[in-house]
C-alpha cells in the first residue's frame, strides 16, 4: 500500500495508537512497582516484564516502518526552530522506547533475577551478574523512564496543539481517522 503524502502509512499509524497506551502503562506500572511494597508488586512485575519485551519488538517494526516507509513534511508554516524540536522529540522518544526495555532486560540480567520468555524459552542475558552494574542500570532505568515520561506529556501536549489549536494537518497526519489528501 502506498501511503498518502500527508500522512504516515496505515501500519505506522496503527502501531503509534497501539503503543501509545501501552507506553503509559507501562509507565504508570513502573511507578506502581516502585511505589508499593504489597502483594500487588509482585503482580505488576508480572505485567511489567513481558510488556516491556512486547513494546520492544513493536518499536523495532516501528522504527523499520519510519525508516523503510514515508514521514510526511512537518507544515512549511512552522518556524524552523520548531520543526527541529519536533524532528528532536521524535527521535528522542525512539530512542527512550529501545533504552527503557534494554534497560530494564540489562537490570534483570545483571541481578540474575529470572527473565521473561514464553514456555520453555527464556531470553538470555545481556550483561554479566554484577550488583554493581545492577544498581547502575536500576538508576539508569529510573532516570530514563522520568525523561521519557516528561517527553511523553510533552508530545501529548504538542499533539493536542496541534488537533485542536492550530489545526494544521500535523495530528491529522497521524491519525487513524484521516482522509486522504495532499497538503
Amino acid at each position: 500500500m502506498k501511503p498518502r503524502a500527508d500522512s504516515f502509512s496505515l501500519p505506522s499509524r496503527l502501531l503509534h495508537w497501539l503503543m501509545a497506551p501501552l507506553l503509559l502503562a507501562m509507565l504508570l506500572i513502573g511507578v506502581g512497582m516502585i511505589s508499593t511494597v504489597s502483594h500487588w508488586r509482585l503482580w505488576l512485575i508480572g505485567i511489567h516484564k513481558p510488556l516491556g519485551l512486547a513494546l520492544l519488538v513493536l518499536v523495532v517494526l516501528r522504527l523499520l516502518l519510519r525508516l523503510l516507509g514515508h514521514s510526511p513534511k512537518l507544515p512549511s508554516s512552522m518556524p524552523a526552530w520548531q520543526r527541529h524540536v519536533a524532528t528532536l522529540s521524535h527521535w528522542l522518544l525512539y530512542g527512550a522506547m529501545f533504552a527503557m526495555p534494554l534497560l530494564g532486560w540489562g537490570m534483570l540480567s545483571a541481578a540474575g533475577y529470572p527473565l521473561p520468555g514464553i514456555g520453555a524459552f527464556h531470553l538470555p542475558s545481556i550483561a554479566p551478574q554484577n550488583v554493581t552494574l545492577y544498581a547502575w542500570l536500576r538508576y539508569a532505568h529510573g532516570v530514563c523512564g522520568q525523561a521519557f515520561f516528561a517527553l511523553i506529556v510533552f508530545h501529548i501536549a504538542a499533539g493536542l496543539l496541534h488537533a485542536l489549536v492550530l489545526k494544521d494537518g500535523v495530528f491529522k497526519s497521524i491519525s487513524l481517522r484521516a482522509k486522504s489528501g495532499h497538503r
